[in-house]
């Protein structure tokens, strides 16, 4: 179809596959680079990817149009080049680079992480609802036409040198096309992995730059052809589109770097840099033309990927679960209460932290954070460790933050701009909105923070209190707001700022907290695992309002409280207490306030700052 000169084939290629993956279960059936290793895919086969955007690279152009002649009968035709990197010719046609006929388009060029501290249960929901299933893509024999690969007698006499090479890039978890070197039909078929690493001179194997240590998964260059305006850094996306992994891609780009530095050996040094973070190896790096993208509102999988209230499928879905949310709201209680050794004001807390979200912004302040620090836990002990355990299993995304002097001032925590290589390098705080962060203040030991601990702390502080992250470009710094759960697990007060303080009581401290914390977990039956998930997700997406006559009724108490004792509640505090009553109004299903409810969050507090009071006497001026 792309052959023919018709202007609408573009319109219609996204209508077919708009009505095609709204057919039942039809996107269920499209193989996720998410699950499937490269090496199973065939290349220009239709893929999807769930990924965050960490980078945006500047836009770049194409032959929207290219016409190609034979060269023994000198007949023409045209061609379009969209969805593809490489133009196509047959054995006898050249591209005519000077015909009258050729188009010159632009599209976006992000490169794409998948998403950062996504949980394992997220994963494998994902892995068990597709449906796509594949096997190794062994009969693809890429046409030789194109230009010359690789040498591949070059291959076959190295082969111990490559498998040194691949061994080498596995074990730093640099994944992808690598999953399948050990296969040597998929060595002389695809790009070799080994040959590319050493001319582009690559001490190491290529950074995919994944914001969080430990990652796994393709990272990808993403072509956006349509509304590429619409995205940002850091937003979340579910991409279909072609795949693209011409080994040919890394060729071009050596020959090009080899004629930049005949050309001029001073530019050469700049270019050849920001070449090979621009255009690594497709093998590592694999490219995906979208033929259709959208931005994702979460990335829990139990729930509708849009939880728009005009569809009549979420709509049933959401009004089912709210019906039954009493008695899953207790459960969770319960089990967090278990969880929190006994704890169930703490509990009561810790489910209000996990349902906020900043659900506006007034000036710069973030309405609707509620960063929640967990004082009194147990130092020296798995507790903190298990406590997050705990709290992955409940939400699509988290990282845990172990605060020790070491990681403060080595860690890179502000993702920052490199101008050689022309691209955002990132930092441990580049992560996607309702990420859950767990900082685990109690590894912290006396020591000395230098200069980049101290910048560390100042932007844990500034993420807390601002919801923001400054990154660093050199010249000036640049603001990306985000909406993070931060909780800070300490024995004392923490060192940064938090919206609420509880100190935890525990009513039992298990002799073997691991085997407490495994049988806790194995006791809950899947199934009101999945309600806890789906809960914690949905309650965030609720609106929630405050009716004239009960906002009337919280200004008399606030003038009452006022009156008994000036000093014992202040316009922060009835801030506090606003959110406390928001998020304890929305964790029963509820959308507005109601009395009871506000009578319930001042007792709530009252309880917990007693608590803090009792906790001072006890310890002096330590809290």
């Amino acid at each position: 179809a792309q052959n023919g000169v018709n202007p609408d084939w573009e319109k219609k290629v996204i209508e077919y596959f708009k009505e095609k993956l709204k057919e039942n279960n039809a996107p269920k059936w499209v193989p996720s680079l998410n699950e499937v290793p490269l090496h199973y895919l065939k290349p220009n086969s239709f893929v999807k990817f769930r990924c965050m955007i960490q980078d945006m690279f500047d836009p770049e152009f194409y032959m929207g149009v290219y016409e190609t002649v034979n060269r023994n009968t000198k007949a023409r035709v045209l061609h379009f080049g969209k969805y593809r990197d490489i133009a196509e010719c047959g054995p006898q046609q050249e591209v005519d680079l000077n015909s009258p006929r050729t188009t010159t388009l632009e599209r976006q060029n992000f490169y794409c992480v998948p998403v950062p501290g996504e949980s394992v249960w997220v994963k494998e929901a994902y892995i068990n609802a597709n449906q796509a299933r594949v096997s190794p893509s062994t009969s693809y024999t890429p046409s030789r036409h194109k230009r010359s690969y690789e040498d591949d007698e070059d291959m076959d006499l190295q082969p111990n040198k490559q498998k040194e090479q691949h061994a080498g890039a596995k074990q730093t978890g640099s994944v992808g096309g690598l999953q399948g070197c050990g296969e040597p039909k998929r060595l002389e078929t695809e790009a070799s992995t080994g040959p590319q690493l050493s001319s582009l001179n690559l001490s190491s194997p290529f950074d995919l730059n994944f914001p969080l240590p430990g990652e796994k998964g393709p990272a990808c260059l993403v072509k956006v052809y349509e509304d590429g305006d619409c995205f940002k850094v850091n937003d979340v996306l579910e991409l279909y589109g072609i795949l693209s992994v011409d080994p040919v891609l890394s060729i071009l780009n050596n020959d090009e770097r080899d004629a930049a530095s005949l050309l001029d050996p001073m530019e050469c040094t700049d270019t050849a840099e920001e070449q090979r973070v621009h255009s690594p190896p497709a093998s590592l790096v694999p490219r995906i033309h979208v033929v259709l993208a959208q931005k994702l509102q979460h990335i829990n999988p139990l729930l509708p990927a849009s939880l728009n209230k005009e569809e009549s499928k979420t709509c049933k879905f959401v009004s089912s679960f709210m019906s039954e949310l009493s008695p899953v709201r207790a459960e969770l209680l319960g089990f967090l209460t278990h969880a929190l050794l006994g704890d169930s004001l703490a509990a009561e807390y810790l489910i209000l932290h996990l349902i906020s979200t900043v659900y506006t912004r007034r000036d710069v302040l973030p309405l609707g954070k509620f960063t929640v620090n967990l004082s009194g836990c147990p130092r020296n002990s798995t507790f903190t460790e298990h406590l997050y355990r705990i709290i992955q299993h409940l939400v699509p995304a988290s990282f845990r933050l172990q605060m020790t002097i070491e990681n403060m001032n080595h860690l890179k925590f502000i993702p920052h701009k490199d101008y050689t290589a022309n691209r955002l390098v990132s930092g441990l705080l580049q992560l996607p909105s309702n990420t859950s962060l767990v900082i685990d203040e109690t590894l912290l030991e006396q020591g000395q923070l230098d200069t980049p601990g101290v910048h560390n702390v100042t932007a844990l502080s500034n993420l807390i209190t601002w919801q923001k992250v400054d990154y660093d470009f050199s010249y000036h710094q640049m603001e990306f707001p985000c909406n993070i759960n931060v909780l800070i697990t300490s024995e004392g007060r923490s060192l940064l700022p938090a919206d609420c303080q509880i100190h935890l009581q525990p009513q039992l401290i298990p002799p073997n907290m691991e085997e407490y914390m495994n049988s806790l977990l194995s006791a809950v039956l899947p199934s009101v695992l999945n309600k806890f998930r789906i809960y914690l997700t949905l309650l965030r997406f609720l609106d929630y309002s405050i009716s004239d006559e009960i906002t009337k009724a919280v200004e008399d108490d606030f003038v009452e409280m006022r009156k008994n004792d000036p000093q014992s509640i202040t316009a922060d505090d009835l801030h506090q207490l606003l959110i406390v009553a928001r998020f304890l109004s929305l964790s029963a299903g509820q959308t507005t306030l109601s009395r009871e409810r506000w009578l319930r969050a001042k007792q709530l507090e009252s309880l917990r700052r007693t608590r803090l009071q009792q906790q001072k006497c006890v310890n002096g001026n330590e809290l």
